[in-house]
């Protein structure tokens, strides 16, 4: 499906923000120039990496005519650091590394004394030569904003409502700046946190979180800051069983996160299109592989930091998604959805 125009703007402006600059003279012809080392952290968080940034990644380099060495540490730290050290006794020209609990950062200062670049991709890495994502502050602006817009069309005044606050798992080093950015919104509004979760990425946790939050609060819960859809999933089950609706944020525009979005049982998702981001990388690798020293227009903890513009999401935008092909109508329009896909325009 041809991609919207609203992503081929932010495409360009991804394009723009990295400036090439300076070349060496030639580019060697040992395989480990040729080579793209690849660690993504899981197959779950968001249940983007294995559908959507692997094969993104993997086509473009190839394309470039770089081999690209793609593996995934399935959430464990040793397995991280083995698959690393297995790509690095092979050799590679630049390393692309999601951050897993910090497992990264040895990787990355193993690879710097090996001489190979590496790029951050989607989470921060210390020390890193690059890093690329969307920018987490805006991110959790949105998410702030999204439980404000909910508590104001539910007629609720954020100085006295009672809203729960959750945020991500606590080693990402995005977390705290989602969370940083939904509270620059949030108590500049004058709210405050009537409970606040324990900071996870997994789903049944923010259930059993929230649960726990449910019952200290008596039930008394007015909206939910939640930092991304798996989170909002689990919550809104609970909410569900107590035959509740209240305003509850998410990000990742996730099939569960739009269908929720479209039923009303979440205000918004912010969307963060993946093949913006892989474009971005991997511009940026073939661009080291290629013997090039690019730059970039922000810096991120002293790092180099290429940040992409998210998208807020609301029950009218999410055909928005659609006509970009992150979200396909047969996956979202199930029967529990079909007339709120009609109301919207989805189909």
């Amino acid at each position: 499906m041809k991609k919207s125009s609203l992503i081929s703007i932010i495409a360009i402006a991804a394009v723009s923000a990295l400036a090439l600059t300076g070349c060496s003279s030639s580019t060697t012809d040992s395989a480990s120039s040729k080579r793209a080392c690849v660690i993504l952290p899981d197959a779950d968080s968001g249940t983007r990496w294995v559908p959507g940034d692997q094969p993104a990644l993997e086509k473009a380099l190839k394309a470039a005519g770089y081999e690209a060495d793609i593996q995934n540490a399935q959430n464990d730290t040793s397995k991280y650091a083995t698959l690393a050290d297995a790509q690095l006794a092979k050799g590679c020209g630049v390393m692309l590394l999601v951050d897993l609990k910090g497992a990264a950062v040895a990787v990355t200062a193993k690879a710097q004394k090996q001489g190979i670049p590496v790029i951050a991709y989607d989470r921060p890495i210390a020390g890193a030569d690059y890093y690329v994502s969307f920018d987490n502050s805006v991110v959790g602006q949105l998410e702030g904003q999204a439980v404000l817009d909910g508590l104001a069309a539910a007629g609720k005044d954020p100085k006295t409502a009672s809203i729960v606050y959750g945020s991500g798992d606590p080693t990402d080093g995005n977390a705290k700046m989602f969370l940083d950015g939904a509270l620059s919104v949030l108590d500049a509004a004058g709210a405050k946190a009537a409970f606040t979760m324990k900071g996870t990425w997994d789903g049944p946790t923010a259930g059993t979180e929230f649960e726990q939050a449910f019952t200290a609060l008596k039930g008394k819960v007015d909206a939910v800051l939640s930092p991304n859809d798996n989170n909002a999933a689990a919550i809104i089950a609970i909410l569900d069983k107590n035959h509740m609706t209240v305003p509850v944020s998410g990000q990742d525009a996730s099939i569960a996160g739009l269908q929720n979005v479209l039923l009303g049982k979440q205000t918004a998702t912010v969307y963060k299109p993946f093949s913006v981001e892989a474009k971005a990388a991997s511009d940026l690798a073939i661009a080291i592989l290629g013997g090039k020293k690019p730059k970039a227009d922000k810096m991120n903890d002293g790092v180099p930091f290429i940040a992409l513009t998210p998208i807020n999401v609301k029950a009218a935008d999410v055909v928005k998604v659609v006509a970009a092909g992150d979200a396909k109508v047969a996956d979202l329009c199930t029967a529990a959805v079909a007339a709120a896909c009609a109301k919207y325009g989805v189909k």
